[in-house]
């Protein structure tokens, strides 16, 4: 298995939750972001990505490691990069730098599954079919017949991150560990939107 840098660059974002094995497009344009794309695409392509905490300064402690797999700059001085998600990585401390840019000390070891490659089949079909449903009550267009094409983490993955559901509740579903209870925790929450609606629905007599 890989060894993976336990210092990381980390850019905190608020209201984006990544996922292993999902692209996350990212248009950059402060300089504090610049500097930390330009020095991690120079170096070895990594860095973090970490949903932020509304209060002070705070970040969540599950994140996911990313590889710049696209790499742009515009005339007007902004970069367009594509990030592949590889694997979540849990916050230890944050390294105090020179930098404009934050980085933190990370350990991978609670989701070494994120780097296995997957082997056991998980029952994933009342969670699709619940996603169908609740995406299409949404507006939310998916290609399903492209879908069916990922794998079973693709599939899982990608469902959690673009599921319209709240930002603590995709961040409740990152730091689940295994495949399975990523599947339950997300079926789970669906299934509550889809029972609040159907129940305000409901016509008291």
């Amino acid at each position: 298995m890989k060894n993976y840098p336990t210092i990381i660059p980390v850019f905190p974002l608020s209201g984006v939750i990544y996922f292993p094995k999902t692209n996350l497009p990212l248009n950059i344009f402060e300089q504090r972001y610049l500097n930390l794309v330009n020095d991690a695409y120079n170096k070895d392509k990594l860095m973090g990505m970490v949903q932020s905490k509304k209060e002070d300064n705070s970040v969540y402690k599950v994140g996911c490691l990313g590889k710049i797999s696209d790499y742009q700059k515009a005339k007007d001085g902004r970069v367009l990069i594509n990030l592949t998600g590889i694997t979540r990585f849990e916050i230890l401390d944050e390294k105090i730098n020179d930098k404009l840019y934050r980085e933190f000390k990370v350990n991978y070891k609670i989701f070494e599954d994120d780097l296995i490659k997957e082997t056991q089949k998980i029952d994933s079909h009342s969670l699709i079919e619940k996603a169908k449903i609740f995406f299409k009550r949404n507006g939310l267009l998916l290609n399903w017949k492209e879908f069916e094409k990922l794998d079973q983490n693709q599939k899982i993955n990608t469902l959690a991150m673009i599921a319209p559901v709240t930002n603590e509740e995709k961040q409740k579903i990152l730091e689940t560990v295994t495949l399975n209870e990523k599947v339950k925790a997300l079926e789970s929450i669906i299934a509550f939107y889809l029972h609040e609606v159907s129940f305000s629905n409901q016509t008291i007599q």
